[in-house]
């Protein structure tokens, strides 16, 4: 799943959400380290459509490895560290 040619888009979309300040500029109203990062900003940063870049997002919150937050008309995600963490310890003790 995380191996795939879009799991490669995955794993860099989660690079860069640990240290969100570092790659996406922060706007005068919204922090990404503290709001998270709009799916706009991602697919700017990946050169694809929207679209294409919330579809990413929206995996990655299904899977459960980011979180949602709707702020007016705005969805911004960040990262989940302890559901990230527990999935983590799962591979580790062998499923």
């Amino acid at each position: 799943m995380m191996g795939t040619p879009s799991g490669r888009v995955r794993q860099t979309i989660m690079e860069w959400l640990k240290d969100p300040a570092a790659h996406f500029p922060r706007s005068w109203h919204r922090d990404p380290v503290h709001n998270g990062v709009t799916a706009r900003a991602v697919a700017a940063k990946l050169g694809v459509p929207r679209r294409i870049a919330a579809a990413h997002l929206d995996f990655l919150t299904r899977l459960g490895v980011l979180r949602a937050r709707r702020i007016r008309c705005r969805t911004y995600y960040r990262r989940d560290e302890i559901r990230i963490a527990e999935v983590a310890r799962m591979f580790e003790k062998g499923w």
